[in-house]
């Protein structure tokens, strides 16, 4: 059977984001009623942000050292969250760009997944990623309309750039953008979006 996770990672009331979401879940399920569907709110998850107590633990857990009761809640919670999203033969993630990138809480997520030996190991070629086969889809809204390849989008791109070194190639992206920089086209730009996000969602 196939496990499908749905990770969202904006919670403003009726956000774009939040939209896409929405629409794509509803028609995945519809598409695939036999997948096992898991849904992850970021928002409603405690996710500390990576720092020396989190480092720390991760490291000791990986060599068989004892943890500190502080350093093991902390990697508690990585480990949580790195299962899941191993364990999943699909991801969805859906987010916005906010202040040219991702909300803090996508942040410390794909944090948690960096795992030598568990999504990627070191060669001497460099990283190879552990994740090849894993399919993902990433749904983002942005006011603005930003060119391929401009540096200041630092949202899916940055995104991106993490799946691939997890060896994730397969990615599928949903964007709408440009509903704020032209507001009188707006509610027509985001229902092009949610369209096309219902209709890959079919064939995910």
């Amino acid at each position: 059977m196939t496990t499908t996770l749905f990770v969202k990672a904006n919670n403003r009331q009726e956000s774009v984001s939040g939209r896409l979401y929405d629409a794509f879940l509803e028609s995945y399920r519809a598409s695939y009623p036999n997948d096992t569907v898991i849904e992850l709110d970021l928002f409603n998850e405690p996710l500390p942000y990576l720092g020396d107590v989190m480092i720390s633990g991760n490291f000791k857990s990986s060599q068989g050292m004892e943890l500190t009761l502080e350093e093991k809640s902390a990697h508690d919670v990585v480990a949580k969250h790195l299962e899941q999203f191993i364990a999943a033969d699909k991801v969805i993630m859906a987010f916005p760009l906010w202040n040219l990138t991702v909300p803090a809480v996508l942040h410390s997520y794909l944090d948690y997944l960096h795992h030598p030996r568990k999504t990627f190991k070191y060669t001497a070629e460099g990283l190879v990623g552990l994740l090849p086969n894993k399919k993902v889809a990433l749904l983002n809204a942005r006011g603005g309309v930003y060119a391929e390849g401009d540096t200041s989008e630092m949202a899916v791109s940055f995104v991106k750039n993490h799946l691939n070194v997890f060896g994730i190639k397969d990615i599928t992206t949903v964007v709408i953008e440009g509903h704020n920089q032209f507001p009188d086209q707006r509610e027509v730009i985001i229902e092009k979006g949610i369209y096309k996000a219902v209709q890959v969602a079919k064939n995910f």
